[in-house]
């Protein structure tokens, strides 16, 4: 993988973000104790992140600074991020490195397949960064490392969470050919929002593509996710969420945004758990098979559990009813 580095040279340190090295600092604030989260210490958590060292593995877990992966890693958990670690967009949310990315490893698929092999693991999320450099956004990509997991470990299920695929024709298609379980994109926000949290995206392309893909293959699981805290109302949330059900996505995640550094979107509140339980009884109450939502839920945290309740929920929907 190919990372640009960028040099302050006042502070002679390399910039993980040179695009927002000149906007203003937002402090970050102290997190309320719901939130908080304390350092890994698991032997397996060591034992998971050698592994990914061993096959040359990225992972969101750490790039994205998750504050679940102590959690995570120790059941041997982690979602996999292809396509190397630096990302052509800028997200005003996001602590993956923005830069120019270098070509695609040929060897990724099977590296991702042997780690998965080697964990053992029931459920694997393979996620990416952007590639708008490349002509089908790396759709290609994604279809071959699931084709290597499914002959690798042909019984674990597999959940891809996919960039938007922005004016890439045929990239959505190609990626449900290769027949994932779980097919996530995320809104992450309200469309009011976009301009700062999501500049690169546009909220109505990522709808059309779970739509396009559910079109595709109604019997594929569609999941979306949100984070709140951003400065969002309620009846926006609420908006979206009608939104997605529309596009007939299946599952919903909601978790509380968290500041990665000062030149990150700052939080405009941290929202209290009693909040997320109100937004997960709206979310059921709109007709999604599953909803996650927490302060510290994420897209993929608890994803293998989650998988097999999607499961048994749309089951239980189409079990004829008893007189």
């Amino acid at each position: 993988m190919s990372t640009r580095i960028v040099v302050d040279h006042r502070a002679g340190v390399a910039l993980r973000h040179p695009e927002k090295a000149h906007r203003p600092d937002n402090p970050i604030q102290r997190k309320p104790p719901w939130i908080r989260v304390k350092a890994p210490t698991h032997p397996v958590y060591h034992e998971t992140r050698a592994l990914m060292r061993e096959n040359r593995l990225v992972t969101v877990c750490e790039e994205a600074a998750c504050p679940n992966i102590g959690e995570c890693w120790a059941n041997r958990h982690a979602t996999m991020m292809i396509m190397g670690d630096i990302c052509t967009r800028a997200c005003g949310f996001c602590n993956v490195a923005t830069g120019l990315p270098g070509p695609l490893a040929a060897d990724e698929p099977q590296r991702v397949a042997d780690a998965v092999a080697k964990l053992g693991l029931k459920h694997v999320v393979i996620t990416s960064v952007d590639r708008d450099d490349l002509p089908d956004g790396g759709a290609a990509h994604f279809a071959a490392v699931i084709r290597a997991i499914r002959e690798a470990a042909p019984a674990t299920s597999i959940e891809v969470l996919t960039p938007d695929f922005l004016r890439k024709p045929g990239a959505a298609e190609r990626v449900v050919e290769a027949r994932p379980d779980v097919f996530n994109h995320n809104l992450e926000t309200v469309p009011r929002l976009y301009p700062t949290i999501r500049p690169g995206a546009r909220y109505y392309q990522s709808l059309r593509l779970l739509d396009r893909v559910k079109n595709l293959d109604p019997a594929l699981f569609t999941k979306s996710g949100l984070m709140v805290g951003l400065g969002e109302e309620r009846a926006e949330i609420q908006q979206v969420m009608d939104d997605l059900r529309i596009a007939d996505v299946d599952f919903l995640t909601i978790g509380q945004y968290l500041q990665p550094t000062v030149k990150h979107a700052a939080v405009a509140r941290f929202v209290p758990p009693e909040e997320f339980a109100d937004y997960a009884a709206l979310a059921r109450g709109k007709g999604f098979l599953m909803v996650s939502a927490s302060p510290l839920t994420r897209s993929s945290y608890h994803a293998d559990a989650d998988f097999a309740a999607l499961k048994a929920a749309r089951l239980s929907t189409r079990a004829p009813t008893s007189r």
